[in-house]
């Protein structure tokens, strides 16, 4: 199956064996960051540094002059990623042979949450998520529609993944995280990510939902996973706790809103793109869950991106609903950096076990996270494969 490493500018950028030492491999792609959110990264291998902090959720070239009449742009890198770095570094992986896609997170910004509080997810309780950027409001869609089409599109790319394009919520690995004092499993993480600012109040009123009532409501239907009382799992201990007509509402509200987003940045992306641009999605096959990998309806946004990404790492599974839509990209996306949870030494196995669920493709995170002896395994698993 065709392979993609993912990969950020910055381990490409400044060391001049990297590009071939990721086409070495096996990979015959690269997924390469255009627009990422804040992070912190080893560079294991680089010449002049081995961690790079990223501050802020930035785009990683100079954005366009368009920008300048919006009220929400995107941010430039700094010193991490400077001036073009995104294309520094797709040039000199071209060079290496291999097709360059580019990597958009879109609705996981932190600083726009920040320096403009209005735009955040807000839950039952009135708590703003700053890294939450809500995308039922107009304004926020606007400015995600925009940046995917610029972000992906970018010189030399042959396609895109675009990531987080969906509702982010509660969950979400921020600094120093102190949140896991009570698990809230899937019913209490879909109740603390239902968002209450004025769009989303007023979206809830269409489909029939009083949002001051559905707030109390929710508020009420939390107080048993407070208390870490057992619940049923999955989409059953959402209908159990907030009943399953008010349950079903909030569920077509929010789906409505990222169907339509999807369509409208998938749309902007084919617009500005090339003949033969790729677009995927990063996605889950559950349309409530939230996160960078955005929950979506299979056969609807099948209709719409060429495909889709789909996270495998604990188990492949996920890719059973896909499938069964026996159409587009599917590519299994598998962690091979054995100290973030991945297993590049069952690589090979795993990537047959998903090619037998229907994958067509293959993707690797992170080139340039992992270990030499990371590497090694990845190199021994595709040579095989």
């Amino acid at each position: 199956m065709k392979a993609s490493a993912f990969v950020y500018p910055w381990d490409v950028n400044g060391d001049p064996r990297a590009a071939a030492r990721i086409a070495a491999l096996g990979v015959e792609q690269v997924t390469l960051a255009a627009a990422y959110h804040s992070t912190r990264a080893l560079t294991p291998r680089h010449p002049q540094h081995r961690v790079v902090t990223a501050e802020y959720a930035a785009v990683l070239y100079p954005p366009g002059g368009a920008w300048q009449e919006r009220t929400l742009r995107p941010y430039p890198a700094g010193d991490w990623a400077p001036g073009d770095a995104y294309g520094e570094a797709a040039v000199a992986l071209a060079d290496a042979g291999l097709s360059v896609h580019s990597w958009v997170v879109l609705a996981h910004n932190s600083r726009l949450g920040a320096e403009h509080p209005r735009t955040s997810v807000v839950n039952a309780y009135g708590d703003r998520y700053p890294w939450a950027p809500c995308i039922a409001q107009p304004a926020t869609r606007a400015y995600l529609v925009a940046l995917a089409a610029e972000a992906a599109v970018r010189p030399g790319a042959h396609g895109t993944e675009l990531e987080s394009l969906g509702w982010y919520g509660l969950a979400h690995l921020h600094a120093h995280d102190k949140t896991g004092g009570v698990g809230l499993g899937e019913a209490g993480q879909y109740l603390m990510s239902l968002c209450f600012c004025p769009a989303c109040r007023e979206g809830y009123g269409r489909h029939g939902l009083d949002a001051a009532e559905l707030a109390a409501a929710v508020r009420t239907a939390l107080e048993p996973v407070w208390r870490e009382e057992p619940c049923e799992p999955g989409w059953a201990g959402v209908e159990k706790l907030l009943g399953e007509s008010t349950a079903a509402a909030t569920r077509a509200y929010r789906d409505e809103s990222a169907r339509t987003l999807q369509e409208e940045a998938v749309a902007a992306v084919r617009a500005a793109a090339p003949p033969g641009f790729q677009v995927l999605l990063h996605a889950d096959p559950v349309s409530y869950h939230c996160g960078a990998n955005a929950g979506v309806d299979p056969a609807h946004i099948l209709s719409v991106a060429d495909g889709v990404v789909v996270p495998c790492t604990g188990g492949p599974d996920l890719l059973k609903a896909f499938a069964a839509q026996r159409r587009g990209v599917l590519a299994a996306n598998f962690t091979v950096v054995t100290g973030m949870g991945g297993s590049p030494g069952t690589l090979a196995a795993d990537t047959a076990r998903a090619r037998d669920l229907g994958a067509n493709q293959v993707r690797l995170y992170h080139a340039g996270l992992a270990s030499d002896a990371d590497l090694s395994a990845v190199r021994d698993a595709l040579a095989g494969g």
